[in-house]
């Protein structure tokens, strides 16, 4: 009797024990540590993860070679309280990050997407934001204003007394400067990303410096099924309307090159895009030039924040020439309103709704009859 007695002591010590170091084991690498953040679409980060269940996340800019994409960036996430390795050359974040600053709307997106919006606490400013819950926070001081890019009022980011600054390069700038606060900078890239659903990817790239690894898989699969669904739908499409984007400012007319993610969501969507070419990002075109690309394509997408309502008339208004346009002629300009519609706050983590606006307007054969646009539709007068 005395030896069964003594042998489940031991087993149930060991049992104890072993319960023990898994509880140990999932405090020092976090709930969302065994969730795999590696993106699927998105070409500007990669992650790893070592054996003591630190993350090792590299980003670089996603326009540059696809086949050896240089690393310029590289980040070691070590929760808090843990004692894992870095390696040499990555910077080390201690996560879940619970305060920081955000730069810019798709980057907000992620955070409200994720249901982070405790974790902001900056922002450059509220023009065109929509989000009642940050404009709550603004105004009851919990997010401050910290200025608008090239302009940042470094008082105030202290005041905010981030942990990490997400940025966005190449854009204005003005980092030089917060660099000197010696805070952390989370370069996001998420805007240079030529496919949709990449760019909406970056949610998990996010959700890996705040823990919210597992509410960023199920939102990104869900968003996933749900744009892979709508472009099936039309993948046999047997005519393919032509589009182009843009208006005339300036003398220019600025133009999303043929790998932008605006081209692709207009592939996707069961069209073609007119610029074909290799340029990622946007061109400057000379009115006579785009004028001989799409005079006679199908529809011409606008995206504006005209004060008033936009119509064919404002359209005219701004460019006598407009009126030649065969997408002119027919009605069939594809319209937002920044001022009336979240669109940069929202859109870049809804590809699948873009989608589902575009085709119900090049294939709405394929659409719910009752189907309720949210961002696009066409210009109705």
């Amino acid at each position: 009797m005395r030896k069964i007695i003594t042998f489940w002591v031991v087993i149930v010590a060991a049992v104890m024990m072993t319960g023990c170091g898994g509880k140990g084991k999932e405090a020092a690498s976090g709930e969302g540590a065994g969730v795999d953040m590696s993106p699927k679409y998105a070409k500007g980060f990669s992650v790893k993860q070592t054996d003591d269940g630190v993350r090792l996340v590299d980003v670089a800019d996603p326009q540059t070679d696809e086949d050896k994409m240089p690393v310029s960036y590289h980040f070691a996430l070590v929760e808090k309280g843990s004692d894992g390795a870095v390696p040499e050359g990555y910077v080390k974040v201690e996560v879940p990050v619970e305060r920081t600053i955000v730069m810019t709307m798709l980057q907000l997106s992620n955070f409200t997407a994720l249901g982070a919006q405790d974790v902001i606490k900056g922002i450059t400013g509220t023009k065109n934001l929509f989000d009642e819950d940050i404009k709550k926070r603004v105004k009851d001081g919990q997010i401050v204003k910290i200025g608008m890019e090239g302009d940042f009022d470094t008082e105030l980011i202290l005041a905010a007394n981030p942990e990490v600054i997400f940025i966005s390069p190449f854009k204005r700038g003005g980092y030089d400067v917060i660099k000197e606060t010696g805070i952390t900078l989370i370069p996001h890239f998420g805007y240079k990303e030529q496919d949709p659903l990449g760019q909406a990817e970056w949610i998990k790239y996010v959700a890996m410096f705040i823990g919210k690894e597992k509410e960023a898989d199920a939102t990104f699969k869900g968003i996933e099924e749900r744009y892979l669904a709508v472009k099936e739908k039309v993948s046999t499409a047997k005519e393919r309307p032509t589009v182009f984007s843009g208006e005339m400012h300036g003398g220019n007319w600025y133009a999303v090159g043929g790998k932008n993610h605006l081209a692709q969501i207009f592939r996707d969507a069961g069209a073609e895009y007119i610029i074909k070419d290799d340029n990622t990002g946007g061109v400057n075109i000379e009115y006579e030039k785009m004028y001989a690309m799409a005079a006679n394509a199908d529809y011409w997408r606008i995206l504006n924040s005209y004060p008033d309502e936009f119509s064919y008339d404002a359209l005219k208004s701004s460019e006598p020439r407009n009126e030649l346009f065969k997408a002119f002629k027919e009605r069939h300009v594809i319209y937002c309103n920044m001022k009336k519609t979240p669109y940069y706050e929202k859109s870049p983590v809804m590809p699948d709704v873009l989608l589902s606006d575009l085709v119900a307007i090049f294939h709405p054969e394929v659409m719910p009859k009752d189907y309720k646009p949210t961002f696009y539709e066409l210009l109705k007068r």
